[in-house]
């Protein structure tokens, strides 16, 4: 897609690296930006990972202070020391409401105001913690909003929707950069450098990467 360009919102997590890998080499490293959000996250080693990604890959990058989240919402992602756990309505309590639609709306802003009218999310509804905001069908019906709110022709992409998490190792490994995504992302959301192996993000991704070397191995 030469002289496109892409913004790739980017957590420094094995799913928005592998995005934004994956739209260094469909745009061209020169024509793709990244958009980081700080909203109170307890896994803020995450804003570390994606700032030193950022650099490593020669991409700029914005970060975007949303902590105001803080003051209007509460749930075990935002809180230190709250235990992770599934809630009465089998969703986790890590689950923050309204997190991708304010993400997106931020990252349209930005977008048009650079002339960039594709837009990378790291979002699936295969290998996933249920969360309601991860679903194709609130990334579409986001993407007719925006278009209408800004009469502006964005284009949100969501690389990941249908793939588990051993396909988006296989995405990674595809790309060249299996060891890189094992080696620099982060997805704990207890902040454990290395996972702490017993959180639903820890446990998908490990059971994802598990999954895809035993595949990659039998070939």
């Amino acid at each position: 897609m030469q002289n496109e360009q892409a913004l790739v919102i980017f957590s420094g997590g094995q799913d928005s690296t592998t995005c934004l890998l994956q739209a260094i080499e469909t745009y061209g490293r020169d024509n793709v930006q990244a958009i980081t959000f700080h909203y109170g996250q307890r896994h803020h080693i995450e804003l570390e990972r994606a700032r030193w990604i950022a650099q490593d890959l020669g991409i700029k990058q914005t970060v975007l202070d949303l902590s105001l989240m803080q003051q209007i919402t509460h749930n075990a992602l935002m809180s230190d020391g709250a235990q992770i756990q599934t809630a009465d309505n089998g969703l986790p309590n890590t689950f923050v409401d309204g997190r991708n639609a304010l993400f997106l709306l931020y990252a349209a802003i930005y977008a048009k105001g650079q002339d960039i009218r594709h837009i990378i999310v790291g979002v699936c509804e295969t290998d996933f913690s249920g969360y309601p905001d991860c679903r194709d069908v609130f990334v579409k019906s986001m993407n007719v909003t925006l278009n209408l709110a800004m009469d502006y022709a964005f284009q949100i992409h969501t690389p990941l929707m249908y793939l588990t998490k051993a396909q988006t190792w296989q995405l990674a490994d595809k790309l060249g950069r299996l060891d890189y995504v094992r080696e620099h992302t982060h997805t704990c959301y207890n902040g454990v450098a290395g996972g702490c192996g017993e959180c639903p993000s820890c446990i998908l991704r490990e059971r994802g990467l598990a999954e895809y070397l035993a595949q990659k191995e039998a070939v």
